[in-house]
């Protein structure tokens, strides 16, 4: 029997696969994956799975009826047709969404990493051919961290920038004495990259960490979040009360004039209304610990004790992806800025601040960065563009107008959601409201492998490969070798 070895890259890792005559018989983590992720043992299962999608496949009803069939959206069965019928099909329903609503009415979402390769890699491919096709309305920003991407640039800089520039491992290892985890370092999110993952090497720079003498302090309501470091101080705080704890900690550093004064008066700007408000100057209330520890739960001396440790020693305060994922979540990354800004350790070896430690396999790792092969999209003749978390909003009110980041902006008037390599059932809050939503549009098209909540939500389904079925290139934007 003809057997082969070949190594695939995927979110979660570079895996060495094992096939005999077309047939996958073994996965195996490659020898330089330092803690390679469990996830890689259920990949011959997916190729073989019972969910696969395996044929073009129409909703009943859409199939007899067309658009005006769309109430059975998500409760109707499939029909397998041909591919010939199925292209047909969703080629006439292009052309009309097009021919009376322009290609604003069409919403090319493909949200979602989809494949770590660069060729077959589903946004890109969606994208280039809608805007072949005259334009789509588009999304900005993501799911995991759009409060903070729109709030930093304002204050710091761009979000996926500082991603890139996150202090190294090796140096936190050699320098950092004080490891501030709002939100934990939780290693379950460590496993996965945007695009491929090489080394799995945090739970080993924790350890190296430790080793060296650095404390860690786990603020998040998750004692597990920072399970890689068994005695780590845990800090239960509540819930969507971080931002109350980083204000009182920084009022604690103004107090007691413990905060760098002459970093801040260089390196910053808005310092005495900022003091103003802390103090309580403008409506009455000082954010003293007192004050935030009624909010989050937590014991105030350890709030004013914690301040005083962070100005003693070199500090790294590393805020998660989850913090912002919340109504007015940009302010808890606008305070962590400030509390940073104030302890002065902005860009010293081994303190400062951090977006993200842990949150992907991305940050601290000690990987020169550099740009993969790319195809060129082209451009979107169209300018229609929502926030990706509004994808409901838009579809409930069109016409509507909404605010996003100091502009009036309006919702366009969807017809047809053309999606692959992501599922909107998975990502999107409040799925209720989302299935309400979906039935709105007139056609709604999904490439997937298998038979997600999405698929079954929508009329035209195409069958998609597995990343173990064909040639590519991994790469990402965030990935470095």
């Amino acid at each position: 029997m003809k057997k082969q070895h070949n190594y695939t890259v995927m979110h979660w890792g570079t895996w060495q696969v094992e096939s005999r005559e077309g047939e996958i018989v073994a996965v195996k983590p490659v020898p330089w994956d330092k803690n390679p992720s469990r996830i890689g043992q259920s990949l011959p299962d997916a190729v073989t799975s019972q969910t696969r999608i395996r044929r073009p496949a129409v909703r009943a009803g859409y199939l007899q009826h067309g658009p005006a069939s769309r109430e059975g959206r998500g409760k109707e069965p499939f029909v397998e047709v041909s591919w010939e019928v199925a292209l047909d099909l969703l080629a006439r329903e292009l052309r009309s969404a097009k021919a009376r609503c322009g290609n604003e009415a069409i919403y090319g979402g493909s949200y979602g990493w989809a494949s770590a390769g660069r060729f077959h890699h589903a946004q890109s491919q969606l994208h280039r051919f809608l805007k072949g096709f005259g334009g789509y309305t588009a999304s900005t920003n993501t799911y995991s961290s759009a409060a903070g991407e729109r709030i930093l640039p304002h204050i710091l800089g761009p979000l996926s920038p500082l991603h890139r520039q996150h202090t190294h491992f090796s140096e936190l290892a050699r320098e950092c004495q004080l490891f501030v985890a709002i939100g934990g370092l939780p290693l379950r999110n460590a496993q996965v990259n945007g695009g491929g993952a090489n080394d799995h090497m945090l739970p080993y720079w924790l350890d190296k960490m430790q080793a060296n003498g650095t404390r860690f302090i786990n603020i998040s309501p998750v004692r597990n979040d920072l399970s890689a470091v068994p005695d780590a101080e845990w800090l239960a705080i509540r819930p969507g009360t971080d931002t109350a704890l980083l204000l009182a900690l920084s009022y604690v550093l103004i107090a007691e004039s413990l905060y760098d004064q002459a970093f801040v008066a260089s390196h910053t700007v808005g310092f005495a209304p900022y003091r103003a408000y802390l103090l309580g100057e403008h409506d009455g209330v000082a954010k003293t610990p007192a004050w935030a520890a009624a909010i989050t739960g937590l014991d105030a001396q350890r709030i004013a004790d914690l301040a005083r440790e962070m100005a003693r020693h070199r500090t790294m305060v590393n805020i998660s992806w989850s913090i912002q994922r919340a109504r007015q979540g940009e302010q808890a990354y606008w305070a962590t800025v400030a509390l940073t800004a104030l302890l002065g350790q902005l860009g010293t070896p081994g303190g400062g601040l951090g977006f993200g430690y842990a949150c992907t396999n991305l940050a601290g790792a000690v990987r020169k960065a550099f740009s993969g092969p790319r195809l060129t999209a082209g451009e979107n003749a169209v300018d229609s563009v929502i926030p990706v978390a509004r994808l409901s909003d838009m579809l409930l009110h069109p016409g509507e107008t909404y605010e996003f980041d100091g502009q009036q902006r309006r919702y366009p008037d969807i017809r047809l959601v053309y999606w692959a390599g992501g599922n909107a059932f998975h990502h999107h809050q409040d799925i209720n409201r989302l299935c309400e939503a979906w039935r709105r549009p007139e056609t709604v098209v999904v490439h997937e492998q298998y038979w997600t909540a999405q698929a079954k939500f929508s009329d035209i389904v195409l069958p998609a490969t597995t990343s173990l079925e064909r040639e590519d290139i991994g790469s990402g934007g965030h990935d470095g070798l």
